[in-house]
């Protein structure tokens, strides 16, 4: 690595860190004075007001870099190639012999670097920190009541429902699981005072422990029933060494995330946890997540192609205006996320594209373009 490069790299860093530390810093002061009383309230609880934005924000920065990436990548690249422009070095090196394809491709570098340390942003961190992503400032503590979108468990074909959930019990209030299916002498509903969601542990399978059952009012004198040998309601009846009398336990591969959260959570979660979760008989993650999972592996090359079109602008303008730079690359922004959100709407909504061709499609229309509109600089 050469002085120049060294020179161009920490440039480059300085302006995204720069950036990065103004976007986050703006975004935080501006979401932390509109929900100032529900922090200060929380704070009395949970041991300072600090402590409290500092948990609520420390998940919101790995996903706000997710989102901006590309854009930090792109402004740190443009405004190098201006500085050096400004500061008549670019000239100076054009003179020296030195290519323009030279000079761009520790910037590539760093760019590439820079949507490689985003993917595994994606992959590893935000995964870890999505229970807190899906709630906001007024439910930060997962005591308030949320409304409950039933899902279908499509392998015992049970439509879960309830009239509120509750996120820090992961408790359902007044749960009402439906049966499409006779198990047993069940009947068709199952409901009961709560229901709370059990993770598998000891032997047991994973679903929801309901409790206070109401009907049917015989449950505890009803066997437990099974479907193609497998157990899907357990009762206290054969299984009173951990079920009470007004106990009936559900199994369910639905999670207490997939039933509140639904997709919200999904977004946050690791492609290898995507993908298991397609194979998961209970669930339907339908197209919009589907286009997500495809989206994840064409992202970091998306990412380059709004980087190679941005360079150009700058390379081959003669304006030096910082500011002008700032406006192409704004222009360039917004030609990028609606092509991509154009083609993603379509895939998720099954109008003309598959959700793999939603995904791929914004790379087959943007990469051409930003070949043809760099072809100057390898030259």
């Amino acid at each position: 690595m050469s002085t120049f490069d060294r020179y161009l790299l920490r440039l480059f860093v300085k302006v995204l860190f720069a950036c990065f530390l103004s976007m986050v810093g703006l975004y935080i002061v501006i979401d932390a004075f509109g929900n100032l009383d529900e922090f200060i309230g929380y704070g009395r609880e949970r041991g300072g007001f600090l402590k409290v934005l500092a948990d609520y924000y420390s998940a919101r920065v790995p996903w706000f870099f997710d989102h901006a990436s590309g854009l930090l990548a792109l402004v740190a690249g443009m405004f190098a190639i201006t500085w050096l422009q400004k500061t008549n070095e670019l000239t100076a090196l054009m003179a020296a012999g030195i290519t323009t394809k030279r000079i761009v491709r520790p910037l590539i570098a760093a760019a590439a670097l820079v949507s490689i340390v985003a993917a595994l942003n994606r992959e590893l961190v935000i995964p870890e920190v999505r229970d807190k992503l899906v709630r906001n400032a007024q439910d930060w503590l997962g005591e308030s009541a949320k409304q409950v979108d039933p899902v279908t468990d499509n392998r015992t074909d049970i439509l879960i429902g309830g009239r509120a959930s509750f996120a820090a019990e992961q408790r359902i209030q007044e749960p009402t699981f439906t049966l499409h299916r006779p198990l047993g002498e069940y009947g068709r509903k199952l409901i009961a005072e709560n229901a709370f969601y059990r993770e598998p542990a000891g032997g047991r399978p994973g679903g929801y422990l309901l409790e206070g059952v109401t009907i049917p009012a015989e449950h505890a004198t009803l066997p437990s029933a099974s479907l193609e040998g497998e157990p899907v309601i357990l009762s206290s009846f054969d299984n009173s060494d951990w079920l009470l009398p007004n106990q009936l336990f559900v199994v369910s591969d639905v999670t207490f995330s997939d039933l509140a959260c639904g997709s919200q959570y999904r977004a946050f979660a690791s492609t290898r946890e995507l993908v298991t979760g397609l194979s998961n008989p209970s669930l339907d993650f339908g197209l919009r997540t589907r286009v997500s999972m495809h989206a994840r592996f064409v992202q970091p090359l998306l990412d380059m192609t709004l980087f190679v079109l941005g360079l150009p602008l700058v390379l081959t303008r003669q304006n030096r205006s910082v500011f002008v730079a700032a406006g192409l690359g704004i222009a360039i922004v917004i030609a990028y996320f609606a092509v991509t959100s154009a083609c993603q709407a379509m895939g998720a909504s099954g109008f003309l594209m598959s959700p793999a061709l939603a995904a791929w499609a914004p790379l087959i229309i943007l990469a051409p373009t930003a070949a043809a509109l760099s072809q100057p600089i390898w030259e």
